[in-house]
């Protein structure tokens, strides 16, 4: 039953895509990209009930207070990277429209891909170190000026369950250099969803947002080492089997 809701679900997502993904490129010549993304978001919503009623996979968010109250107030979230769902879910669950910083090959996929390339977010070379620096830091801060919340995965890619990767210091730098403070976002979704697997187990995964971690009167270390220090330490707490091993 496992393997037959997985594949519902991704027969679900494929068609979906190509229709959504047609509709925001219909509607580039007549709309500015925030409108295309609320499209997006619509599909995200929908792909998060799909995958419940199909797979079983739930979620809920603790550290909603920890959203300021003002929507738009400009923030850099800083999140765990274990699976794909985050990357749905994130936009479904926050208030304001984020500008995720994403490997260029996405741009490659058909619908989904060009689609993505249309709502201003940062493509970086992940090849490059130094150029993927000046697009950060350049494309970042007309994201934040247009009023969009900077995501990153500052692991850089998907991680095993109970693994950590270097964290780059792409956001906090970004975070310094424009005076912006951070969001750190821990979900144990590899429990349910692990990286590179088709099977969705049922369950329930746990989102916690934690308090903002102001940059002023900070050092690079102190900022890089708080956001660390809170994201695993939260992750230890959601997921603690995983890292037993």
């Amino acid at each position: 039953m496992l393997w037959i809701g997985a594949f519902l679900f991704y027969l679900y997502g494929v068609i979906t895509v190509i229709v959504f993904a047609s509709a925001i490129l219909l509607l580039i010549p007549f709309t500015k990209s925030n409108t295309r993304y609320q499209v997006g978001v619509i599909w995200c919503k929908l792909a998060l009930w799909v995958l419940s009623k199909l797979c079983g996979v739930r979620y809920r968010v603790e550290g909603l207070e920890n959203i300021p109250n003002h929507a738009h107030t400009p923030l850099i979230v800083l999140g765990k990277h274990q699976s794909a769902w985050e990357t749905i879910a994130y936009p479904a669950m926050l208030p304001n429209e984020l500008c995720f910083v994403f490997k260029r090959e996405l741009l490659l996929l058909p619908f989904f891909g060009w689609a993505l390339g249309s709502l201003g977010m940062i493509h970086i070379n992940r090849g490059d170190r130094e150029k993927a620096r000046e697009a950060v830091a350049k494309q970042g801060k007309q994201c934040l000026a247009e009023g969009k919340w900077i995501t990153i995965f500052p692991e850089g890619t998907r991680t095993p369950r109970g693994s950590v990767k270097p964290y780059r210091r792409g956001g906090v730098r970004l975070a310094m250099s424009t005076a912006t403070n951070i969001l750190p976002i821990a979900q144990n979704s590899g429990l349910l969803w692990p990286r590179n697997t088709f099977v969705k187990l049922p369950g329930l995964i746990t989102v916690s947002i934690g308090p903002v971690i102001t940059v002023a009167g900070k050092t690079e270390e102190q900022i890089q080492l708080e956001v660390e220090r809170w994201i695993e330490g939260e992750m230890r707490r959601l997921d603690p089997t995983a890292y037993e091993r």
